[in-house]
């Protein structure tokens, strides 16, 4: 069944008066999980279920969302739905639900990066309620905090930083890292709106907290210090440190893990626009050109947008010999979405 011609995740445009349910509205509760189908599913098919996702997040990751999407939305519709709807345990029926709140999460997240926010939306809305259902705090507090990422890029700043306020009161057992990665996305939504001494106090909160857990020892593919600079880079942008902003943001690309790719591909598109803010434009090319050694393996309407950009600024500056190698570069190695 092609996912895309089902009606219930149609696409959409974002919205800022979606209704988020809270945490004591959704636990427990899940009508469209009824027993009755004459299948049942045990351990083994949640253990596939959280193995299928793992595997298109690290896809995601190398390779941007535009072809992991389809495939976690064609195995949620197909796979996920029925075994929602099939007889288990309680035990099983709630990891089953846990499971897909946390592929309903990704594929929301994927979404996002192909610039379909509506259809995103409808996804994390989704994984809230599953996540309620199964009594998954963890993917409940992740989600809010994406919806809230979601919003501040596309400038939403109110939205996002009441979201993100969501996510951190609705977690307060969380470990240092968790408290680091909700308070980073807090830090960063005050920013944009201009509450300087909130943005401020968060991103201290989020530095305190992932010292903590950098003690503990690091996880691999959770908040991380590179994640931590990239707030640290946004927040000092935001409230007009832009010299500021390019060192943390420089410092968060020598700390990124190298799987990564599509990240590291935005992120540098970023530093390098702010480079060229700050004067510096052979330095900007140079990151330019690195964003671009990896682009081909990237599928991502968020960097194809970015390299788009791209060439909007450098258009002003090819007289430039660095600005115009880079100009040249980029009709080959991005034609569909560099302008002539």
């Amino acid at each position: 069944m092609d996912p895309a011609r089902r009606s219930v995740l149609s696409a959409g445009l974002f919205s800022v008066a979606v209704t988020v349910p809270g945490w004591p509205d959704v636990v427990g509760r899940m009508e469209a999980a009824q027993t009755g189908i004459t299948r049942r599913v045990g351990t083994a098919e949640v253990d596939m279920v959280v193995a299928m996702t793992e595997r298109v997040s690290e896809l995601d990751d190398q390779f941007g969302g535009r072809h992991a999407r389809p495939m976690a939305a064609a195995f949620l519709v197909n796979t996920v739905a029925p075994y929602l709807r099939a007889d288990a345990t309680e035990h099983v029926r709630k990891a089953m639900m846990s499971a897909a709140s946390d592929l309903c999460y990704l594929t929301g997240y994927m979404a996002v990066d192909e610039g379909v926010h509506g259809l995103a939306q409808r996804y994390y809305l989704k994984a809230l309620e599953l996540a309620g259902a199964s009594e998954d705090h963890l993917t409940y507090c992740t989600t809010l905090r994406g919806m809230s990422v979601q919003a501040v890029d596309l400038r939403h700043g109110k939205v996002a930083m009441r979201l993100a306020d969501a996510a951190a009161a609705a977690s307060p057992q969380a470990g240092p890292r968790m408290r680091a990665f909700l308070a980073g996305q807090q830090a960063h939504a005050a920013a944009q709106i201009g509450e300087r001494r909130a943005a401020l106090a968060h991103l201290r909160g989020a530095e305190h907290a992932m010292e903590r857990a950098e003690s503990r020892g690091r996880v691999f593919g959770s908040y991380d210090p590179a994640s931590l600079s990239y707030h640290t880079s946004q927040v000092r942008f935001e409230l007009g440190d832009t010299h500021g902003a390019v060192a943390a943001m420089q410092e968060s690309d020598r700390q990124r893990y190298g799987i990564y790719r599509r990240t590291r591909v935005k992120e540098r598109t970023i530093l390098a626009e702010r480079q060229l803010a700050v004067g510096h434009l052979e330095a900007a090319c140079e990151t330019w050109h690195a964003a671009l050694d990896d682009y081909p393996m990237v599928q991502s309407g968020r960097v194809d947008a970015r390299i788009a950009g791209m060439c909007g600024h450098i258009r002003p500056y090819l007289k430039n010999q660095a600005a115009r190698g880079l100009y040249e570069r980029a009709r080959v190695v991005a034609p569909a979405v560099v302008a002539v």
